[in-house]
């Protein structure tokens, strides 16, 4: 995925193949978001005017640059997880020794693969909490793709809740589901937050 032209990345999103999918383009919507956070950064940090503020851009340039790297691993992490699941559904069924193994394995993948999306709602919540904290101290010519980083993950902390969802619904562990259900409900003041930084930023370049 890391070596591929997007175009081709996107033809196979776009194909038959089950894999990449929701979860893979949630990721990369986090790494998106984090990236541009970084180039906010980048862009502010060494000008004169926006001195009082390099710390923060510092840290902030750090917390985003791995940030991103967490979040094109849980890209790929995403389509093996996925794999894993339907290459359990593909096992033997014949004997009721098989569908009790294959019963098991399927649940096993599933609980697999509801923790990567759960992990990715992480790095995008994260991603959301560094965009605040660079907004106030932004270069202006800038602010706007603070907003788009905030959107961008609130996009992927939303698609990636989807996807913890429709694991857990497969899941005949109803407390591991509760407890994964609730896990990713922890990062939904998020959502809030992304809005929040999205509407400052728009009252800030109308005046």
């Amino acid at each position: 995925m890391r070596e591929q032209p997007v175009e081709v990345w996107l033809d196979e999103l776009a194909s038959e193949a089950p894999a990449p999918g929701g979860g893979s383009a949630a990721a990369l919507s986090a790494a998106m978001g984090a990236a541009l956070v970084a180039m906010v950064c980048q862009l502010t940090v060494g000008r004169p005017r926006y001195a009082e503020h390099a710390a923060t851009m510092a840290d902030a340039l750090a917390e985003a640059t791995e940030l991103r790297e967490t979040a094109l691993r849980l890209a790929e992490d995403d389509a093996a997880a996925f794999g894993a699941v339907a290459e359990a559904y593909r096992l033997p069924k014949g004997t009721e020794r098989e569908r009790a193994d294959r019963s098991a394995a399927i649940q096993a993948a599933l609980a697999d693969a509801a923790d990567v999306p759960l992990r990715t709602a992480a790095v995008a919540a994260d991603v959301i909490a560094t965009a605040a904290r660079v907004l106030p101290g932004a270069n202006v010519n800038v602010l706007s793709d603070v907003a788009v980083a905030a959107a961008t993950a609130r996009a992927a902390l939303d698609a990636a809740s989807v996807n913890v969802t429709v694991n857990v619904a497969a899941m005949t562990d109803t407390d591991r589901g509760a407890a994964l259900t609730a896990a990713v409900g922890h990062y939904a003041p998020a959502l809030r937050e992304a809005d929040r930084i999205v509407a400052e930023v728009r009252q800030r370049i109308a005046g």
